[in-house]
């Protein structure tokens, strides 16, 4: 995807992020993601072993739901513009689930010509439920 630039000018408090819809999540992601962040519990790749330890079935790692929000952040304002993201898991990410990232802009401020912005930001599946909620702040260019 081509990342976006929005600039601290053209960002108003109670803008909403585009929504980042992620999924059906398939278990070949699970298992990539296991790859890529080392995070091999067989919780996230065992039905049996997940059904065994009271978890219902397999799940997805919680820190793939909060790369889905961060991803939503950096297509919005663009790579490098992440200064703090902090989430709350809130619920498992099912394999068929569809998670929706999205994200509301609560203050803006200015300090040593740093322009940041908080935002309150979640994903939800595709029942309404949120998986994870949290807070992030960006710092913006200002316009050229």
């Amino acid at each position: 995807m081509k990342y976006a630039k929005v600039s601290f000018e053209d960002v108003t408090v109670g803008d909403e992020l585009p929504p980042l819809h992620k999924g059906p999540i398939e278990q070949i992601q699970l298992t990539r993601y296991a790859g890529a962040s080392g995070d091999f519990n067989p919780i996230h790749q065992d039905d049996a072993f997940a059904r065994a330890a009271g978890m219902g079935g397999v799940f997805a790692h919680g820190m793939l739901s909060m790369g889905f929000v961060a991803q939503a952040l950096t297509d919005w304002a663009g790579v490098g513009t992440v200064r703090k993201l902090g989430v709350r898991f809130a619920a498992l990410v099912r394999l068929r689930d569809v998670v929706t990232c999205r994200g509301r802009v609560l203050a803006k401020s200015s300090k040593d010509d740093v322009h940041t912005v908080e935002l309150e930001v979640w994903a939800e599946n595709q029942r309404g439920e949120k998986v994870v909620s949290g807070r992030a702040t960006l710092a913006l260019a200002a316009r050229a």
